[in-house]
């Protein structure tokens, strides 16, 4: 089990679940174990974005399934901040979550009905700066190019995919033609694709994590 030195302080927590059972287990396996303090707790996806940004922690856990916003909108969120939090997603085992949260920014995952100790230690290996997804090959996933794109390029590479012109991106997305010729640009880049119909080719083959709701098998 991974240990913290004395002379370390210890890991700031916030959590989410719809569940107000699970919550206060959860809420209360934190505040016991020494490593940790917990900062707040919500219901929501929005409670827990209102708690970080008021009080920012080191480390979020949150249900998959969270009320309204949902776990991937959230994360994506989180992502655009660029405020040091690290996220740990929890889910059902044999679900697709895990690789969509990955996709989505998160750090971490751990099954719903998963022991204890690996939450916790999860929650430990990811304030290292190390991620933690037991299901998928992390290297495997970190050298596909989608894990690359902004979420402003995932979202064009989808807007693409439903055939949508230059003026039509401009207008769905509230940006310049020339701002969408520059994230287009990038976008093949980091794709290494040369036009509009390779990058839809590449988002068809590989499917974006949440993009329609079947997340690649990689």
């Amino acid at each position: 089990m991974p240990t913290l030195s004395a002379s370390t302080s210890r890991i700031s927590v916030s959590l989410a679940c719809s569940n107000p059972l699970v919550l206060s287990a959860m809420s209360a396996v934190f505040e016991r174990d020494p490593r940790f303090s917990l900062i707040a707790t919500s219901s929501t996806a929005e409670g827990f974005l209102a708690n970080v940004v008021r009080v920012p922690s080191q480390v979020g856990v949150i249900d998959w399934d969270l009320p309204i916003l949902g776990g991937a909108r959230l994360l994506e969120v989180l992502r655009e901040q660029d405020d040091g939090l690290r996220m740990v997603v929890y889910a059902d085992q044999g679900s697709a979550a895990h690789r969509a949260a990955m996709g989505a920014g998160a750090a971490g995952f751990v099954t719903r009905n998963g022991p204890v100790e690996a939450l916790l230690d999860t929650c430990v290996a990811v304030a290292a700066g190390k991620m933690v997804f037991p299901y998928l090959d992390v290297r495997d996933l970190q050298k596909d190019p989608i894990h690359s794109l902004s979420r402003r390029e995932r979202v064009m590479l989808e807007a693409l995919s439903r055939g949508l012109s230059n003026r039509e991106l401009s207008k769905e997305l509230g940006i310049s033609t020339n701002t969408v010729k520059f994230h287009l640009s990038n976008l093949y880049d980091k794709l290494s694709v040369r036009n509009r119909a390779q990058a839809i080719a590449f988002f068809y083959s590989n499917r974006l994590p949440g993009g329609d709701g079947t997340p690649a098998d990689g």
